[in-house]
């Protein structure tokens, strides 16, 4: 998951609040729940502390797009195609662009970018997924991937198999 504007920080903020709260009442009742059940006490524990570092790691990463220097060229780092959808729109975040303004640089409309966005690029074209390419003037630098040739299927891929591994 990743957070793409201020209202879903703002949500998040307030879960990181909870599970912090979470976790000092389980601090403090300590003693009476590890007495029932110590392994328990402390996977249920271990589970919330995970999950606050996700969530403080993610608003971590917003805060860093959301005030980094337009001025400064941004180096974004793929490590699978399949998360291009989100360094287009940690691209437009950096580069301090409204949807609208993406939109626009874009030849496309508004609630294109909206729909996109909130499906990860799901539903975009090839041709409008480059055209937000285009708009950002993102460069490719030092681009490679591996065809393994020797592994290479020879049987056609089903829907769900593409699905699963593009989610």
């Amino acid at each position: 998951m990743m957070i793409k504007d201020d209202q879903h920080y703002h949500n998040i903020q307030s879960w990181v609040q909870k599970f912090e709260q979470s976790l000092s009442q389980l601090d403090r009742n300590e003693n009476e729940k590890a007495q029932n059940n110590p392994q328990l006490r402390e996977a249920y524990r271990n589970g919330i502390q995970r999950k606050l570092d996700d969530l403080r790691k993610e608003m971590q990463e917003y805060e860093t797009l959301t005030s980094h220097n337009p001025k400064i060229p941004l180096v974004l780092n793929l490590e699978d195609i399949n998360d291009l959808p989100l360094l287009l729109i940690k691209a437009r975040m950096a580069a301090k662009l409204s949807q609208k303004e993406l939109a626009d640089l874009a030849g496309l409309e508004e609630t294109q970018i909206q729909e996109y966005e909130e499906k990860d690029y799901d539903t975009a074209s090839f041709v409008d997924v480059m055209s937000v390419f285009y708009a950002l003037d993102i460069n490719v630098q030092k681009g490679e991937f591996l065809v393994p040739l020797d592994t290479l299927r020879r049987t056609p891929i089903t829907k769900e198999e593409l699905l699963s591994k593009t989610h």
